[in-house]
């Protein structure tokens, strides 16, 4: 066989027992999870801005930049809820290049993932304790979810796991709001299914015990874009995307319509420095609809520290060595003004 064993994951409890939220911290979470969880069911008027790095590659360089979202969530806070994008793990296309923290500690060195483990949870907690922010990651996979499931106060499914029926089975057990993206193929009726499945209860086998959900009501759906048969990218972002969503939702009979706009990846055709112009663009389009405006919770949207992207050894503090992400000047001008629009 082609499989090498190369070091014994330790239990979950060990490692959570090795990497504990402080009461103080569980407190944090219970709030912040309460706080998004009202706006996706229209309980709340405030919206969300999904904000981060492509990938969070270096612990002091994300630390840093949740820093700075914590002083702006503090300006905007009668109007919008930060939440910071922490993906530990990233998905490869072709198999190949940087995996994510989860898998690269450090990006420089050869993988490790049970330090990769105590890794994301060192930031993650890091993070809570020097912002008092809680973070989104995506479930890259189904059976790394529990290492962060404590932490976490957003989820996202990728638009190439929104099929896969044991994300969607573990996006029924979560308990806080999981965005399911639409696929690569841009067909808005596979994300809709895959929304039902994860509202609905389901039985399956998770982390080898018997697991049994009870759905999770605030699963919801995220626009973002999808590539043609030749591979080029065409937008769902525009007005009439979101009112063809709109009415899909209240056909579906889904509880609680959501979308959140991604406004990078194929939204953008992958230039990140189109995503303030797609954010205004979706905060006329909530302006101009109220319809719209009801359905449209939140944005995501990639930024760094510094803005662009560069290669895995460049060694810039703070910028993308994934995909291009804008500057942090960018990024705060960006949320002041979409706070002005809400």
């Amino acid at each position: 066989m082609s499989f090498v064993k190369k070091r014994a994951i330790p239990p979950l409890s060990e490692i959570l027992a090795d990497t504990p939220l402080s009461a103080e911290m569980k407190e944090i979470k219970r709030r912040r999870d309460a706080e998004i969880e009202a706006v996706i069911k229209g309980e709340s008027g405030k919206f969300l801005i999904i904000v981060g790095p492509c990938s969070a590659d270096n612990e002091d360089a994300v630390c840093d930049y949740v820093s700075r979202l914590a002083k702006a969530q503090e300006r905007v806070s009668e109007k919008l809820i930060v939440i910071p994008r922490i993906y530990t793990c990233k998905p490869r296309t072709t198999g190949t290049g940087y995996k994510g923290m989860l898998h690269q500690p450090k990006p420089e060195e050869e993988p490790n993932i049970l330090a990769g483990i105590y890794s994301i949870r060192r930031t993650h907690l890091r993070v809570m304790a020097e912002s008092r922010l809680t973070a989104a990651d995506e479930m890259l996979y189904p059976d790394n979810h529990v290492y962060v499931d404590d932490v976490l106060s957003y989820v996202a499914v990728g638009a190439r796991s929104v099929e896969d029926k044991q994300h969607l089975m573990a996006a029924s057990g979560v308990s806080v709001p999981v965005g399911l993206k639409n696929p690569t193929s841009g067909d808005l009726s596979v994300m809709f299914a895959s929304i039902r499945q994860a509202q609905s209860p389901q039985a399956f086998i998770y982390h080898r015990n018997e697991a049994a959900t009870t759905g999770n009501p605030a699963a919801h759906a995220i626009m973002r874009g999808f590539v043609d048969k030749s591979g080029a990218s065409v937008p769902n972002y525009h007005y009439e995307d979101i009112l063809t969503a709109r009415e899909m939702y209240e056909k579906s009979g889904l509880a609680h319509p959501a979308v959140i706009i991604d406004t990078n990846h194929a939204n953008s055709g992958k230039n990140f420095a189109e995503q303030p112009r797609i954010a205004l663009d979706v905060m006329q389009s909530r302006r101009l609809n109220s319809g719209i405006r009801r359905l449209v919770k939140g944005l995501l949207i990639e930024s760094y520290i510094k803005g662009g992207a560069q290669d895995i050894t460049g060694g810039v503090y703070g910028q993308s060595i994934t995909d291009g992400c804008l500057g942090w000047g960018q990024t705060e001008t960006l949320i002041y003004e979409i706070a002005e629009r809400v």
